[in-house]
């Protein structure tokens, strides 16, 4: 069966956005979009859909839908698109939509603001749940944020993609997210930037410039090992190999600043219980601009 991307809609600034850029990838992938529209005050049957109380909620409900479906089909007229409105709490909506997508787009927020129902720890608790990739995007991002400026330096959406930013752990589990970022970098024609973040253990103190200076060797050794297999896998990929030392979350929202996406790993979840997507994919979706892919691993 054919899983389609799924976007979150709820209105807001971010939900738009996200649909667009859902749009747009559901085009790269060559699948359909399924935008979802939850809320709990949906009308059980017809009967309570002609209460007073309901009727205009209702309505705004089903013109947010209609509305970003006819913005969506008039741009991207190609794509097949299917929408449906959920009477359920947006966080449950849309992690059993997530079950059979391809992946689930919602917005994103940042550091603060007041937004739609997918907002503030909706959107966390979705992403750090989900068992597909999760992408948050912030209002603002257009298809020209793609790609890179043209001679001019103007917005354009005919120049090359920017690069796909990618955290790599060299000491953990990525199989799932170089695959995913991989795949990403491929769709769009676009280099690939592998990040990796290192530091120097301070168990017997300060290290000196020579234990230093083998320590960044070895790193960069591993993470050139590790991504030689995903090189052979997709040769057409142009990869990049970024080791800073430093935190990890300052080290890649630097890195993100330019990239067209970053794609993050995330460990998937054995218990129902809280919003944490750990600590350092939860920084990065708060500072970073730019639309970040989640990608759960074991």
């Amino acid at each position: 069966m054919t899983r389609p991307v799924v976007a979150g809609l709820d209105g807001s600034k971010e939900s738009l956005a996200a649909a667009d850029w859902a749009a747009r990838e559901a085009l790269r992938r060559g699948l359909p979009l399924r935008l979802v529209h939850a809320w709990e005050g949906l009308p059980d049957d017809d009967t309570d859909a002609g209460l007073p109380e309901v009727r205009v909620p209702q309505y705004r409900a089903r013109r947010v839908l209609r509305g970003a479906l006819e913005l969506l089909h008039e741009r991207y007229p190609r794509l097949y698109i299917a929408a449906e409105q959920v009477r359920r709490q947006p966080g449950p909506a849309l992690l059993a939509e997530s079950e059979n997508a391809e992946l689930l787009v919602i917005g994103s927020q940042g550091a603060g603001g007041v937004g739609g129902f997918m907002s503030g720890s909706v959107a966390l608790a979705t992403a750090a749940h989900a068992g597909r990739p999760v992408v948050l995007v912030r209002a603002g991002e257009t298809a020209t944020g793609e790609h890179l400026p043209d001679g001019s330096g103007r917005p354009s959406t005919t120049t090359p993609c920017r690069e796909v930013a990618v955290a790599v752990d060299i000491g953990g589990p990525c199989d799932d997210v170089l695959d995913f970022a991989f795949r990403e970098a491929a769709l769009r024609k676009a280099p690939l930037r592998a990040v990796h973040a290192w530091h120097a253990p301070l168990t017997s103190g300060v290290p000196g410039a020579e234990e230093r200076a083998r320590l960044r060797r070895k790193a960069e050794r591993d993470l050139t090992e590790l991504l030689e297999p995903w090189r052979a896998k997709y040769p057409e990929v142009v990869v990049r190999e970024n080791l800073h030392e430093g935190r990890a979350a300052h080290v890649l929202a630097h890195a993100a600043a330019g990239a067209g996406l970053l794609v993050v790993g995330r460990r998937r979840r054995r218990t129902a219980v809280g919003p944490h997507t750990g600590p350092v994919a939860h920084a990065l979706l708060h500072h970073v601009r730019r639309p970040v892919a989640l990608v759960p691993h074991d």
